[in-house]
């Protein structure tokens, strides 16, 4: 792999550590896709991406769950294609296509042999798979049912219910907060997917990430050929903004299930944030460290109330859920509600300690490496950094951006983001 290395002396009393992080080469394709690139050859293996903005948070409000759909049904037939035939070719050159989707980003990733007649082979399906899917009306009717099947399954479980009833809580009418319902997609039909294909799925929308055994001059072919072809649109529509500050929320719902599932939480931060880095090293001590941040140690160490208990900020294109979760016996679940929502006020009304960020940054930075020690984790940030607009330093200024966060960075941060008296509260699976 071309790889620089940076040296980073820890000004905490950490001895010094140096490690390899990728050269990342970036350009613009003339359909004006973006791609961003890293040239490895001690493998036989290409991994490309490409991803565009046309996650759920970008359906209509009367056509929720067709992004979904959209981007379930690209590579299960194409205009000389169909699903088997996409199966069976892969198979016979053992490539493989993969998908991405969430409620900013839809994806498609191939991995494949570098060699010639394998590379050259699986490009040809995937370039098939993203510029002429044709959302067969059979394929169609067997994944609207498959996924209804799915949504009236979900239903019963503890888990969904308290995902959904909590994005409503935190995002009201925001379309990160939007639940596709069993009734949404019984309606939704092909031209729905037509029209929302051809909409978000354009050249100039497009993050093309290139990670392995090829060339600059192979990547640039590569990444034309990808999208060349793809619908001509305008540019990607932003997202309304979130509303940061809601109103106190409790919910209980019923439930026959032996524990209680319970999601607290809030509007938190967007992905291009000045406050994510404090904000990140932060919630590390608070709920993010596994067995050495203060939930863990409260609820599970002390008390005994739960096997796990986390928190995290899911960074998004307007800001994501701030969100804390455990689950526990019904009989005591008012107890470990009180005793999380007290370790919260104490984390942000008293702040951590220099001791708490010393060893937090110790674990963020030295585990760092392994978050870049494989050619699809590299791809994956590959595609992040494209899709956010995120510096070309990014991998390498991440040891140092962790490294500058300070203890009254980390407490200003919390106390003007999140407000305990202003957040909600779900329970499903409620004490009686």
């Amino acid at each position: 792999m071309r790889t620089k290395l940076i040296a980073i002396w820890l000004l905490c009393g950490f001895t010094g550590s140096v490690w390899a992080t990728p050269q990342i080469q970036h350009w613009q394709t003339p359909g004006g896709a973006r791609v961003y690139f890293v040239e490895d050859h001690n493998l036989p293996m290409l991994d490309v991406a490409v991803n565009f903005p046309a996650g759920s948070a970008f359906d209509a409000a009367d056509k929720m769950g067709v992004a979904g759909l959209t981007h379930g049904l690209l590579d299960l037939g194409t205009a000389t294609l169909s699903e088997d035939d996409i199966s069976r070719r892969l198979a016979d050159i053992g490539g493989q296509i993969s998908g991405n989707f969430d409620s900013d980003r839809s994806g498609l990733a191939l991995r494949t042999l570098s060699s010639d007649t394998e590379r050259e082979a699986a490009l040809a399906i995937m370039v098939a798979v993203l510029q002429h899917p044709v959302f067969p009306q059979q394929v169609l009717e067997r994944e609207k049912k498959r996924l209804v099947a799915s949504l009236r399954e979900a239903e019963t479980k503890p888990e969904f219910l308290a995902d959904r009833a909590f994005g409503r809580a935190v995002f009201g009418s925001h379309p990160y907060g939007w639940q596709t319902g069993v009734a949404d997609v019984e309606k939704i039909q092909r031209d729905d997917l037509v029209n929302f294909y051809r909409a978000h799925y354009t050249a100039g929308n497009a993050v093309v990430a290139l990670m392995g055994d090829v060339s600059r001059q192979q990547a640039e072919m590569i990444a034309q050929r990808l999208t060349a072809n793809l619908p001509q649109g305008a540019a990607a529509s932003t997202l309304p903004p979130v509303v940061m500050k809601i109103a106190a929320h409790e919910e209980r719902i019923a439930h026959p299930a032996s524990q209680s599932h319970i999601l607290i939480g809030a509007p938190g931060v967007a992905r291009n944030d000045a406050d994510y880095f404090p904000l990140y090293v932060g919630n590390y001590i608070l709920g993010g460290g596994g067995f050495v941040s203060r939930l863990m140690s409260e609820v599970r160490e002390e008390r005994g109330m739960a096997y796990s208990v986390y928190s995290y900020f899911m960074a998004m294109q307007q800001p994501g859920a701030f969100q804390i979760g455990l689950q526990t016996k019904k009989e005591q679940a008012d107890e470990a509600l009180q005793v999380v929502r007290e370790t919260l006020r104490s984390f942000i009304g008293q702040g951590v300690t220099e001791k708490e960020l010393r060893a937090a940054k110790q674990n963020i930075i030295f585990g760092f490496p392994l978050r870049i020690d494989s050619n699809s984790k590299i791809l994956n940030y590959l595609s992040l950094i494209g899709f956010y607009n995120l510096p070309l330093t990014y991998l390498d200024d991440f040891p140092q951006q962790i490294e500058r966060v300070t203890v009254s960075d980390i407490n200003d941060a919390f106390r003007r983001r999140l407000d305990t008296d202003a957040m909600a509260t779900v329970i499903v699976g409620a004490p009686e």
